[in-house]
């Protein structure tokens, strides 16, 4: 048994020449001294594919389905990394980040990959090759100068991206409290070169190290808008008002109520609140300020150790005094 291919040719009145394939399935036998041919089936109608495969069959190679002869020997993990890009394209981070280029994929990749696996430059870099990931941000080949240099891409564009984080969630139409918060925290480094690293008050419990502070602005709901970097030792009533000075000049935002904890809105703060002008504050009272006030109200409540001021009035509804 066997596959024919039958060829032929026609000239048309025009005297065009046309060219026909017929192609059929054939038993050959011979009956006494003559090979004869015995026509099973006419194959002309079917894909070439289909003709080949049959042919192939009929010349004794063995058929497999497809993926039957490929061995998966690994794959590279796919659903978180598809998880993290999704959200992140959602919200828009892509384009907060800046218009696409090279420098924009590398900044990206290591915000996502602080998501996926936080780790150190070095271990973000190679992990990229163990995931989805760097292929399809084509990152995967990247060096660390690569690396570095998209971060002070990042960090140029830091006025930016925080100004339009600022009109998302702290504007006056999306922020009706008019509410914006603020906290101060440090990590403890190892390096020598370091600028800002400096001994202060640990708040990781890092003792006898020297740190670097940075503090976080964010909306009600603790949606981060800006993040500011000190020295080691910065006091918190220092940072705070750094923190003011953007909110009012940086975004120029007004009638807003800063939050801060009870070390960090001190006496001299609030003054110079009040000087300023715009920014209300809300904050707790220490314990010497609030004593006088207990014989007042039910020592089972706590909302005189709460003290507030209206960012429509100048006047607090608790006078501060520590």
């Amino acid at each position: 048994m066997h596959v024919a291919r039958i060829k032929s040719s026609h000239v048309d009145k025009a005297g065009q020449r046309r060219d026909y394939q017929s192609v059929y399935l054939r038993r050959s036998f011979r009956d006494g001294g003559t090979v004869k041919h015995q026509q099973l089936a006419n194959l002309s109608a079917l894909p070439e594919a289909a003709i080949s495969a049959i042919e192939a069959v009929l010349s004794g190679a063995t058929m497999v389905a497809a993926g039957d002869a490929v061995r998966i020997e690994s794959s590279l993990p796919h659903g978180h990394v598809a998880a993290v890009h999704t959200m992140a394209r959602t919200l828009g981070l892509p384009a907060l980040l800046g218009p696409p280029c090279r420098a924009r994929d590398l900044a990206y990749g290591l915000i996502v990959s602080r998501v996926l696996r936080p780790g150190s430059k070095l271990s973000t870099l190679t992990g990229w090759a163990d995931t989805t990931l760097g292929a399809d941000l084509g990152i995967t080949g990247a060096s660390s100068d690569e690396v570095y240099a998209a971060m002070d891409w990042l960090h140029q564009r830091q006025d930016h991206i925080e100004k339009q984080l600022a009109a998302r969630h702290l504007d006056h139409e999306v922020n009706p409290s008019r509410i914006a918060m603020f906290d101060l925290s440090s990590s403890w480094v190892t390096g020598r070169c370091c600028e800002l690293a400096a001994r202060g008050y640990s708040r990781d419990g890092k003792k006898g190290c020297p740190q670097i502070e940075y503090g976080l602005l964010t909306d009600p709901a603790g949606r981060p808008v800006a993040i500011r970097v000190f020295a080691g030792n910065t006091a918190d009533p220092t940072a705070f008002r750094a923190a003011v000075t953007t909110v009012k000049d940086r975004f120029g935002l007004t009638n807003m109520v800063m939050v801060g904890d009870r070390g960090m809105i001190t006496s001299a703060r609030i003054t110079a609140l009040k000087d300023l002008g715009g920014i209300g504050w809300l904050t707790a009272l220490r314990a010497p300020p609030s004593r006088p006030w207990l014989p007042m109200t039910d020592r089972c409540r706590c909302r005189c150790s709460m003290t507030t001021t209206s960012p429509r009035s100048p006047t607090p509804t608790i006078p501060a005094n520590g």
